[in-house]
């Protein structure tokens, strides 16, 4: 019977050969594509880019610090884009190099494509927000509803590709091996949560022992984009808390400087008084934290590198809480330093919910050696156990107390700076204010880096930066501000969060408990802050009321006649830099649309609690706001033909955290009337172009410069928010590390003396 084909050794090289070249053609076709794709993103991503940079500069403080969302989402897509080409070209000239790994560099080339899609839509809808913003504002003010539906729309975006081969692409190539470890990190601990109910059997070594998360981007994307939209907030607490296990805090103190002190001490929650700054003759008593759990005593650390006059004092060692072997060495016994002129008083960081004192220790040791100082860094309670305002009563009444007793701190107590990143930033803002409002001593500087000025849900160029960032995803960042703002809700109807187990029942139920105590403590005050609107201002209230402690309604005492507009409108409606080119004005026409302007602003704009029929009127009459902006949050924002990728993880619930209580100047202090923001010091801010809260900074920069306060702002490049935990990391980091200690010393140098 004759064969038709061949066989033997001939036809299987043959047919090895055809499937080969089916391979190669397949391949050719498949670059082809993805050739065209990208020719295709980059021409509908040109005109984007072009149109966003050429008004970016209308947003900067000034022109010597040229930083806002609009400049950082331009910097982000061109370096996609970048990344994109270069592997382009690489793949055109190596692939038929023996040492080529097709599948490899292929599979690249997919992950920055997409990326490059989803930054193609952040940038229609950063032209949205231009166009509907008002003209100078990065923050979009329009109605809540629109806002609202806006982040669901972003939400929903796919993330995955950000979390796998393309991670942390935007920062500097220094920290990338730090996120991607960062990463398996934080999908391994996800899985052990989920696995332990609570976590509370995850330890660091089992933090990394999922290695298909390492060997796999694509798995360990797709679990990331899972977790960050599905855990709930107790999950981060534990997961940023990992910095303080043992044995990753004894690496982390081996790499920091060498203290003389370090000691935990527990203020106790007895009130005192404080001389009043127009008149030391009078005094004002300072009461213990009191909101949600009543009086409790207030931990804090002190750092020193020497061990100077009052530090090793009996009545400070009374103080000191237990936390094993003592930091402080008396052998042999070392001579004493005098007291210092200054003090730093150190509020850290962590979303209101995680981290403390120890956590941040190792830069603090660096500063104090650096400074030569003692610092002072307050341990307040985090939420949602603690929430709004008890981290800011705690940090207040540490503050009072550190300036009362600098000499057992051994300080003399002449110079006090107010240092603090993120989380932190805010809380020396608002401590600030609450001094002022006192009548006690303010700081002589404060010093953020970082810092959230606005946790109202408000849409911004830079916060759509966080659809990318591996630390400050905009869910994780709802859940965070929700929490401290009381109103955090669960969706118990996810199957991640009915395994909470018995302890995380408790703090469940805990969360509840205390949300129902301030809900009904708010009842009460809005009935006790009215009473007091309709005495007469000249009414003297006793200094020791220990509730008008609590709300600190004296900082919004405001004078006789209501606020102006003008005031308002350099919130929002600040003016446009007169040297913008000609051939801008175009391109600012949408801009000019601006939506209704702010009517006068009275005294209950700023009540600490907001009654919700108040909170209902307002709705109602933003109901009206102009038709042309409910496009805003619409998929037909997109051009036809384009369509991004959307999660996989379906409809998913966030918090919006837009609850009345987040207007509130002390805890957005970017929405403090003017005459509040006149009360505070020379501000020095240290921010991060590529952070999701940029435009907090660059907002509250510029409404302080228009009130007239003394304010800097620099911005780090290629830096990812919370770069001083990563101090050590690279030379980057120490720069920018470097760069917040010149500020604080800027601060503790005694002005020079006049000339005569």
């Amino acid at each position: 019977m004759e064969s038709t084909g061949e066989s033997g050794p001939a036809g299987a090289r043959a047919s090895k050969n055809e499937k080969e070249g089916l391979k190669s053609r397949s391949r050719r076709r498949w670059r082809k594509a993805k050739a065209k794709g990208v020719r295709e993103q980059a021409l509908g991503l040109e005109p984007a880019l072009v149109r966003l940079l050429g008004v970016a500069h209308l947003f900067d403080l000034d022109p010597e610090t040229p930083a806002n969302g609009y400049r950082s989402l331009v910097h982000t897509a061109r370096c996609c884009l970048a990344h994109l080409l270069h592997k382009s070209r690489y793949v055109a000239s190596n692939r038929h190099s023996i040492f080529f790994r097709t599948s490899h560099n292929l599979a690249e080339l997919e992950a920055y494509l997409v990326a490059l899609t989803q930054l193609r839509a952040l940038t229609y809808y950063a032209q949205h927000l231009l166009a509907t913003n008002r003209p100078g504002g990065l923050f979009f003010e329009g109605d809540e509803g629109l806002t609202a539906e806006f982040l669901r729309e972003y939400v929903t975006l796919h993330k995955g590709c950000f979390y796998g081969r393309c991670l942390g692409f935007q920062f500097t190539p220094a920290i990338r091996p730090f996120l991607q470890t960062i990463s398996i990190g934080l999908v391994s601990f996800g899985e052990h949560y989920k696995r332990n109910e609570t976590g509370l059997g995850v330890t660091a070594s089992s933090l990394f022992t999922s290695g298909r998360f390492a060997i796999d981007p694509e798995l360990r994307g797709a679990e990331f984009e899972r977790i960050i939209q599905n855990l709930d907030v107790h999950f981060w607490k534990a997961f940023w808390n990992i910095t303080e296990i043992e044995v990753l805090s004894s690496l982390a103190n081996m790499a920091s400087a060498t203290v003389r002190v370090s000691r935990l001490l527990s203020l106790p929650p007895e009130a005192f008084e404080m001389p009043l700054t127009s008149d030391p003759k009078l005094t004002v008593t300072i009461s213990p934290p009191l909101a949600h759990t009543g009086p409790g005593p207030v931990l804090v650390r002190l750092i020193s590198y020497e061990l100077r006059e009052g530090q090793d004092s009996e009545e400070l060692s009374s103080l000191v809480k237990s936390e094993g072997p003592w930091s402080l060495e008396l052998r042999p016994r070392p001579q004493q330093a005098p007291r210092s002129q200054s003090l730093v008083v150190h509020i850290h960081g962590g979303g209101f919910v995680a981290q403390t004192s120890k956590s941040h220790e190792p830069y603090l040791k660096t500063w104090a050696q650096e400074l030569g100082v003692p610092i002072i860094s307050i341990d307040y309670s985090l939420a949602p156990e603690a929430p709004f305002p008890r981290a800011l009563e705690e940090c207040f009444f540490a503050y009072c107390w550190a300036i009362k007793h600098c000499a057992l701190l051994g300080s003399t107590g002449e110079r006090i700076c107010l240092a603090g990143d993120s989380a932190g930033g805010n809380l020396c803002f608002t401590v600030s204010l609450r001094a002022a409002a006192y009548g006690v001593r303010v700081p002589d500087g404060i010093m953020a880096a970082y810092p959230a000025t606005m946790l109202q849900s408000a849409a911004s160029p830079s916060r759509l930066l966080s659809l990318m960032d591996p630390l400050l995803p905009l869910s994780v960042l709802s859940k965070c501000v929700s929490a401290y703002a009381g109103a955090e809700t669960e969706d118990h109807s996810n199957s991640d969060q009915k395994a909470l187990g018995m302890m995380g029942l408790v703090r469940r139920d805990t969360s509840l408990l205390l949300r129902d105590l301030r809900l009904g403590a708010s009842s009460w005050l809005n009935s006790f802050l009215e009473l007091r609107g309709h005495k007469s201002q000249k009414t003297q209230v006793p200094v020791a009321e220990t509730m008008r402690r609590s709300v600190s309604d004296a900082a919004l005492a405001q004078p006789e006649s209501p606020l102006g507009t003008d005031s308002l409108k350099a919130l929002t409606d600040l003016s446009l830099k007169s040297s913008s080119e000609s051939s801008d004005t175009p391109k600012m026409s949408e801009m000019s649309q601006s939506l209704e302007t702010l009517g006068p602003s009275t005294p209950s704009d700023v009540n600490f609690f907001l009654r919700s029929e108040d909170a209902q009127e307002e709705a109602g009459a933003k109901e009206g706001a102009s038709t042309k902006d409910r496009g805003l949050g619409s998929r037909a924002t997109f051009p036809e033909g384009f369509h991004p990728r959307r999660s996989s993880q379906g409809v998913i619930h966030m918090p919006l955290y837009s609850v009345p209580i987040v207007k509130n100047p002390f805890m957005s202090p970017l929405l403090a009337p003017d005459h509040m923001l006149k009360t505070l010091p020379p501000v020095h801010i240290v921010a991060c172009a590529l952070d999701p809260m940029l435009d907090d900074s660059v907002m509250f920069a510029r409404r302080l410069r228009e009130v007239g306060q003394p304010v800097t702002l620099h911005v780090v490049e290629d830096l990812p928010h919370g770069f001083l935990s990563l101090a050590s990391l690279c030379r980057e980091t120490q720069q920018a590390a470097q760069l917040c200690v010149e500020r604080i010393r800027l601060i503790l140098t005694p002005p020079a003396a006049p000339q005569p």
